[in-house]
């Protein structure tokens, strides 16, 4: 053994109804660098909020955002915290992702499978290290569906995947679309997955990948405007972007948001219609439901 101590990830949940999942969510986002929405029963009435942390968290840090939750949402959660070496994680996320045939177009295959081509289906090899998304979530499942029935109509030619995670959003795009997609996220951990995950899939020179803070982020804002935008994250900063997106698509342009819970599809809807997207279609994967919005006015063509 080399002696070096392994690297270690701090893990914090709370399993809390539906209703209290955005309270808890920016209570975690707080101290972690990724949070993630996973049933935590059958019938998706509670759901487990779950965060990473690379270093110790700040305990009052959280312990003031788990009582701002509280008191939003009225719900009294119990958080559960545990600490694993990195390489667990890896092993969990490993044994937890298997072959996704998804939609018409798409599989997705962790490293840890065999390789090769499945005729008719573009294959996206991936490593979700500790960045969400996958394939076998949802939301990731509902984007991927979407950006096909995009793609049968629509050839934007600037695409940004906001809170890329894994980069499977962005690599999908870059393969289907043939062109170049911008992939930022606001935890670097998640930019070295995806940029490791555009290498390892040939896109190396079509995905670039960026730390950035949303749309306060220069490097996003110089990009504008795009024809095609992901942001596959949760309902609440969703609903808090729905502007700045507006903003920042092309006339014609085209927006998939999801990381939201069918109950929540109204809410965020509604914020994104304030701004003056359209409803073009909606896409329910069992509680999880993406959103494909439309920006008034002519898309131009590539």
């Amino acid at each position: 053994m080399s002696g070096r101590q392994a690297t270690r990830l701090w893990l914090i949940s709370v399993t809390v109804p539906a209703a209290a999942t955005d309270a808890y969510a920016a209570a975690l986002e707080t101290v972690c660098a990724s949070v993630g929405l996973f049933e935590a029963d059958a019938t998706g009435t509670h759901w487990r909020v779950e965060g990473i942390c690379r270093a110790v968290p700040d305990r009052a840090a959280l312990d003031a955002g788990l009582a701002l939750a509280a008191l939003v949402s009225g719900v009294l959660a119990t958080p559960e915290h545990d600490t694993v070496p990195a390489e667990g994680w890896l092993a969990r996320t490993a044994s937890a992702f298997p072959a996704q045939t998804i939609g018409r177009r798409f599989v997705l295959r962790g490293t840890h499978l065999p390789r090769g081509p499945v005729p008719g289906r573009q294959v996206l090899t991936l490593d979700a290290g500790v960045a969400f998304g996958s394939g076998e979530h949802g939301s990731t499942r509902g984007c991927l569906i979407a950006l096909e029935t995009v793609a049968r109509r629509h050839r934007p030619r600037r695409l940004l995947d906001l809170g890329t995670g894994s980069g499977v959003l962005a690599l999908a795009a870059a393969k289907l679309l043939r062109v170049p997609v911008l992939a930022t996220d606001i935890d670097p951990w998640a930019v070295r997955t995806a940029r490791a995950n555009a290498r390892r899939n040939g896109a190396g020179n079509t995905v670039r990948c960026l730390r950035a803070d949303g749309w306060t982020s220069p490097a996003i804002r110089k990009a504008a405007p795009y024809h095609l935008v992901f942001a596959n994250i949760l309902a609440a900063p969703l609903c808090a972007m729905a502007a700045d997106l507006a903003r920042n698509l092309a006339p014609g342009g085209i927006a998939i948001v999801a990381g939201l819970l069918a109950s929540q599809a109204r809410r965020v809807l509604a914020a994104h219609q304030r701004v003056g997207l359209r409803l073009e279609r909606r896409l329910d994967q069992g509680s999880w439901t993406t959103l494909v919005l439309r920006k008034g006015g002519i898309a131009h063509a590539a």
